[in-house]
């Protein structure tokens, strides 16, 4: 048997679980455009422990989502699995944060999925997996414009997913394209994910284990006064 945390700070939404042998027993959220994940991160983990009647003592592994996302709630989420990793002596896991959004989906036969997550403007962070969530195009920072996922439209039903998918049904007019603006990282998805890396002892390296930031994170300074 065992016992996984999985953490899940990589945007808006602050979200811990606790999975046994992959299956959710526990899901602790909130979706705030504050990012108060540094307040509740630890409450929820505790709050969740509690719940489920167990000991931190008591989990297997820790997994965390990895990004692409918010430059401070990513830290924010790998430090906390790192020191947990450290105090415990348990293995870290981490999560590619647009392949968890895409298993919200149920997703029908020929159909792919492209998870996107908002960035700067008209730019986003994708990736895209076929009907079986394997991923066929690998994680880009990329400009939308009319002819983005062109190549796809051709063969099926498109699904953009994700708080990119909002600027992406501005711009995406072909019929093929179904958007969904409803889909946010969570841990629950997580849950299955990890454990699966868990079964084939796929580990972080705990020391020297950083965030998929995707790109050079920069510092918004307000403009002085004349």
């Amino acid at each position: 048997m065992a016992i996984l945390l999985n953490l899940e700070t990589a945007t808006t939404n602050c979200s811990v679980s606790i999975a046994k042998d992959g299956e959710l027993i526990i899901l602790k959220e909130h979706n705030s455009s504050n990012y108060s994940h540094a307040e509740q991160l630890h409450m929820f983990i505790e709050e969740a422990l509690q719940e489920a009647s167990l000991s931190i003592k008591d989990i297997d592994a820790i997994a965390v989502s990895k990004g692409p996302g918010s430059y401070t709630g990513l830290r924010i989420g790998v430090s906390a699995a790192k020191g947990l990793c450290f105090s415990l002596g348990v293995p870290l896991i981490s999560i590619a944060t647009l392949e968890s959004m895409a298993h919200q989906v149920v997703l029908e036969e020929n159909t792919v999925i492209i998870p996107v997550l908002d960035a700067r403007r008209m730019e986003v962070y994708s990736s895209v997996f076929n009907a079986s969530y394997s991923e066929i195009r690998e994680t880009r920072a990329e400009i939308i414009d009319e002819n983005s996922f062109s190549e796809y439209t051709e063969k099926g039903k498109v699904i953009i997913a994700g708080s990119g998918a909002e600027k992406c049904k501005e711009i995406l007019t072909h019929p093929n394209f179904i958007c969904n603006t409803t889909v946010v990282p969570s841990a629950k998805e997580m849950a299955s994910l990890s454990y699966q890396k868990f079964k084939d002892k796929n580990f972080e390296d705990v020391a020297y284990f950083e965030p998929y930031y995707l790109k050079d994170f920069v510092l918004l300074q307000k403009k002085k006064k004349a």
